[in-house]
């Protein structure tokens, strides 16, 4: 057999189990697995400004494309720590990624080294697996059972930690005869989908419900065509938004107490069945369950099974993978049409189509400064249908689901459940580095934008080339109308006086020179007659440059964005509704 160091043995696994991109940052103690990549080749390396940066980019190529697991690297104590948001995130999301973290010789593990943290007992609640390899030889099966855990079952990450004495060590290892080993995922019977499909075949007004499972499993095509053969309407959950295309006949629109349409909510509680497929049933999106299950049977196919019943008891529970019970979903559905026994649910299609022409907000507004509606409105005309969009927390992300349209899985990405301030630079240029070819746009309040803002160098150096929106109000917006609860406006203003860009009038950072100081283009717009031209000029300066281009809109201080407290009933809408389609020019009216 060959011999080599377990560092050298784990790179030619990665490359074994698919792995082709590498992002993180170098370090004494994980130097001698760089030396492997170095040595070894075939691996292209993202050189990081900071781990947890490193540990979103991560995310960010793993969520673009089925069967990408992306890969972190740091080296010991804090690299480590500081992706623990990263693991947070990934975990939270069902996104499998790979951190790889340096550490002191096995023999000072227990002697307060520099920099030697008991990283993998930080790191066991958010993933999959966490663990220091104490012996050489049980490198290649660390790392074997790594990628069987995070495509197993429910995705997720993992974390391995190698003591910089185990990375050098040499152990006789067979590349040539190495083989992933079979993944698990749990399967439907054809008793429980004819049941589950019974049960909506004595609804009259039923809805799909479709999660990020869905697009975990790479079974968007499932679902579409499983609705279209029962004619019921979809609902996609923010993490399973692009399921179905925005403008096809069967979407009903997204339903939650912020990142929701108001037919999508009003369409929810006209619906008397649902079913949940790969869904979690989260806090924001059905706000209190009383009201949100009141008068409906659910069902809820979910991989994980302890997931059946943790938020509610539903009226039927399957654990399966989603492309498995969708499979045998649509094969019955497909008998059932053949045998013309399916219901017919056109009339209800229709009035779910009926609100959605009719239950809009109002995007169109001259105000200057710009109010947030218009951005979104000049987004749909400017990036069209292909265009993949990467954001994470705050008004900006909740009024752009609000009114941005998505035609396709993996072209809405976003961190759903930790959500995690900065997180949308890193995982943009994790996305623009797996799709180098298509149009990425990341969306970004001026909070978000500057927590992990020097990773914008990265997509300088490394020339990946994408639009980054960021919509500059000078305030932490959401905390701040979340403040009006307690009748205060406090600690949030981001707003001062520039001496070095008066021309900003008190908006405070000066975006447009930091980008520039990073090595990317950036334009500033005052007006909303503006945006449609700086979005049109931002896409031929990162297809020319092949770099970050920023598009700051300056916008009025306080917008109040449409949400509810905690009933899908009772959505607050602060700003004017549409009343004709000038109102909303871009919205998609139902059929």
């Amino acid at each position: 057999m060959a011999r080599m160091t377990a560092a050298e043995a784990a790179v030619e696994i990665l490359k074994r189990e698919g792995v082709t991109n590498l992002f993180g940052l170098p370090g004494a103690a994980i130097n001698p697995f760089y030396s492997a990549i170095r040595k070894r080749g075939g691996l292209h390396h993202t050189l990081a400004r900071h781990v947890e940066g490193a540990s979103h980019m991560a995310e960010g190529y793993t969520r673009a494309k089925a069967g990408n697991i992306g890969v972190c690297i740091g080296t010991s104590g804090p690299a480590g720590t500081d992706m623990i948001t990263g693991l947070y995130s990934a975990q939270a999301d069902s996104i499998p990624i790979l951190c790889i973290t340096g550490q002191a010789p096995v023999a000072k593990l227990h002697k307060e080294d520099f920099q030697a943290v008991d990283i993998a007992s930080i790191a066991k609640p958010l993933t999959k697996m966490a663990v220091t390899v104490l012996e050489p030889a049980q490198v290649p099966g660390a790392f074997q059972q790594a990628f069987h855990l995070m495509r197993s079952g429910r995705p997720g990450p993992v974390l391995i930690d190698l003591p910089i004495d185990v990375q050098m060590a040499e152990i006789e290892f067979d590349i040539d005869t190495y083989e992933p080993l079979p993944v698990y995922k749990p399967a439907a019977t054809r008793a429980q989908v004819e049941k589950a499909l019974d049960l909506l075949q004595a609804s009259e007004r039923p809805l799909i419900v479709s999660g990020g499972g869905v697009i975990n499993a790479d079974a968007a095509d499932l679902l579409v065509e499983f609705a279209e053969l029962t004619g019921v309407p979809v609902v996609p959950t923010l993490m399973g938004w692009g399921t179905i295309a925005d403008d096809h006949p069967l979407t009903a629109g997204m339903v939650g107490l912020q990142t929701s349409h108001r037919y999508g909510n009003a369409t929810l509680l006209e619906s008397d069945f649902v079913l949940g497929i790969g869904n979690r049933w989260a806090n924001r999106h059905t706000g209190n369950v009383d009201v949100y299950k009141a008068g409906r049977t659910i069902v809820h196919v979910d991989i994980e099974p302890t997931q059946i019943g943790r938020v509610f008891a539903p009226d039927y529970g399957i654990v399966s993978d989603a492309r498995a019970a969708l499979t045998l979903f649509v094969q019955v559905a497909r008998e059932r049409k053949a045998a013309q026994t399916l219901k017919d649910y056109s009339a209800w299609a229709a009035s779910c189509q009926e609100r959605k022409a009719t239950l809009l907000r109002k995007t169109h507004f001259d105000a200057v400064p710009v109010k947030p509606q218009r951005v979104y409105e000049e987004m749909n005309k400017a990036f069209g249908r292909d265009v993949r969009y990467v954001t994470t927390i705050g008004l900006s992300q909740i009024q752009a689901a609000q009114l941005l349209h998505v035609y396709k899985d993996r072209h809405w990405i976003n961190a759903g459940q930790a959500g995690p301030l900065g997180w949308t630079v890193p995982a943009a240029l994790g996305v623009a580095t797996a799709v180098p070819d298509e149009t990425v746009v990341a969306l970004s309040g001026d909070y978000d934008f500057q927590f992990m803002i020097e990773e914008l160098a990265v997509g300088a150096q490394f020339n990946i080339g994408y639009v980054h929106v960021v919509v500059n109000n000078a305030y932490l917006g959401l905390i701040r109308q979340a403040q009006r609860a307690f009748d205060m406006d406090f600690c949030v203003q981001l707003s001062f006086d520039n001496v070095n860009a008066p021309e900003l009038g008190g908006y405070g950072v000066d975006h447009v020179k930091v980008a520039e100081g990073l090595g990317c283009k950036a334009i500033r717009v005052f007006e909303p007659g503006e945006i449609a031209g700086a979005l049109e000029q931002a896409k031929k300066l990162a297809a020319e440059f092949k770099v970050p281009v920023v598009v700051e809109v300056i916008l009025e201080r306080v917008t109040n964005v449409s949400m509810a407290a905690a009933d899908i009933d009772k959505v607050n809408e602060f700003e004017e509704l549409a009343t004709e389609p000038g109102d909303a020019p871009t919205a998609l009216l139902g059929a």
